[in-house]
């Protein structure tokens, strides 16, 4: 059975984009509600003629070449193609082609779209679309036609990965721009309109209704998705999702597919989360973050019965680093943040996120869960910068105890080398688990450092703490990198 799968809206070897933009004098006109352009036609249905010609000449279309300084497999366009691997097994000369003579810097080309932010030549559309993850951008052509067919060289301001965001440049005056939504305003189930350049075909408008908001994505920290049950395709990526007022909400940018092509799942970047990139990076030319310097996870049900909290929510912080901001406000493993500035923390993605829209040298104001009760924590925010993870290093052997029958645990106390590795003073790594604890989630090889917020440094430790744990509580332990709450339950 073939699996779902979250993709980038590439067309040929890069990426697209999606529609919606209205025109405006500004990019960043914030009006009172806007009227809707769309009435119903005579049969009863949304007409959309009259929206698409407003917007329509602020949406472009986006062609954009990649150098490379040399060639791959990977990056030949007919690695794949039968008749080429037939005549590359009886050695027939392909010049040009990897390995081949006359072989030279090859180039990946790709389409998208995107929409014009401002009338001096700002362009919004994603990063995958201008470039991929080990391409410099500077190494990108990239080529923006207008509906008007008006083709300018585009230079690219920057991008952010981590939001998927980029933003253009190109040297013209007077241009159609589009009027910016507000993405917390849009309601689940409100139709939406796209207009992009899916499979290459240009202007092609697209419509459906929102479908959810917030939601998270594998590996997406930063961005609260718009999910629509709009035709997005490959060359869609980069442009406008756009209200019935032809106001922006949203960058098209993911579609959820077993074939790579539409299946009635697409994932918009809020318009919010965009222009505020936009804003940095045409400010300071990088994306800054604010860091607080902590490792966190989610609080389900049991951890938050083990914590004594009477709801499921907030971030629960498995780990501080040192030097960080979160350690010199105070906070610790086993602290579950609530609330940042009188923000409710729902679920603990909303953290990262909330922090990372803060600016470096902000002090933010945290309701912090510990010991049975809310306290206040306030930290000076560190800048997020790109991190490294070490590695854990091998164990050595040594004498393995049976903890506990009832919880189904054997365990061993870390030798010093081993604690040394893993820049430990202690702790207790499991051998084998079977009962509660692998029902749990526990894991041969986790080193457990504490239950219930109490540190544990031996096996003696760790059996006097369960035996005074009773049938519910938390064991913190570490996994790779990685510092995990896990609840432990035994019948």
């Amino acid at each position: 059975m073939r699996k779902h799968i979250l993709t980038t809206t590439l067309a040929l070897s890069i990426a697209a984009a999606l529609p919606g933009t209205a025109l405006i004098p500004h990019a960043h006109a914030q009006a009172a509600p806007a009227a809707s352009m769309v009435s119903p036609n005579r049969y009863g249905l949304p007409d959309f003629g009259d929206l698409v010609e407003q917007v329509g000449p602020a949406v472009v279309n986006i062609r954009v070449v990649q150098r490379s300084t040399q060639g791959t497999m990977g990056e030949n366009p007919m690695a794949n193609d039968p008749f080429y691997d037939f005549l590359r097994r009886f050695g027939v000369p392909m010049p040009g082609f990897p390995g081949q003579p006359g072989m030279g810097p090859r180039a990946r080309q790709g389409i998208g779209s995107g929409f014009i932010v401002s009338r001096d030549g700002y362009v919004l559309t994603n990063a995958h679309v201008v470039t991929d993850e080990n391409t410099d951008p500077a190494l990108s052509e990239v080529t923006v036609t207008l509906i008007d067919k008006r083709e300018f060289k585009a230079s690219v301001v920057g991008v952010d990965r981590r939001t998927d965001v980029a933003l253009l440049k190109i040297d013209a005056k007077d241009l159609p721009a589009v009027r910016i939504g507000n993405a917390d305003d849009a309601r689940v189930g409100e139709w939406v309109v796209a207009m992009g350049s899916p499979f290459g075909f240009e202007n092609t408008v697209t419509a459906g209704i929102i479908s959810a908001k917030a939601r998270r994505l594998p590996d997406e920290t930063y961005v609260p998705f718009i999910q629509t049950d709009v035709a997005i395709n490959p060359g869609n990526s980069g442009g406008p999702l756009f209200n019935l007022a032809g106001e922006v909400i949203g960058i098209n940018s993911q579609i959820y597919s077993r074939s790579g092509g539409f299946m009635g799942i697409s994932f918009a970047i809020p318009i919010d989360v965009a222009m505020n990139i936009k804003d940095q990076l045409v400010e300071h030319g990088r994306v800054q973050r604010g860091r607080l310097g902590i490792a966190i996870q989610g609080v389900d049900k049991d951890l938050a019965q083990s914590f004594g909290l009477a709801e499921a929510y907030g971030a629960l912080v498995a780990s501080v680093e040192p030097d960080s901001a979160a350690e010199k406000a105070g906070l610790q493993a086993g602290d579950v943040v609530l609330s940042v500035d009188g923000r409710r923390i729902n679920d603990s993605a909303e953290l990262p996120r909330v922090i990372g829209e803060k600016r470096p040298g902000t002090r933010v104001k945290m309701e912090v869960w510990r010991d049975g009760r809310s306290r206040s924590i306030t930290a000076t925010l560190d800048e997020m910068k790109t991190e490294t993870l070490a590695s854990a290093g091998e164990a050595t052997p040594s004498q393995v105890e049976r903890l506990n029958e009832r919880l189904g645990l054997s365990a061993r106390t870390l030798t010093a080398q081993e604690a040394a590795e893993l820049s430990l003073r202690g702790g207790v790594i499991i051998e084998s688990v079977d009962g509660p604890s692998a029902r749990a989630g526990l894991q041969r090889g986790d080193v457990i450092l504490a239950v219930n917020n109490q540190q544990v440094k031996n096996v003696t430790e760790l059996r006097a703490l369960l035996e005074g744990a009773g049938n519910r509580f938390a064991v913190l332990i570490q996994r790779g990198n990685a510092r995990i709450f896990v609840p432990v339950r035994i019948e």
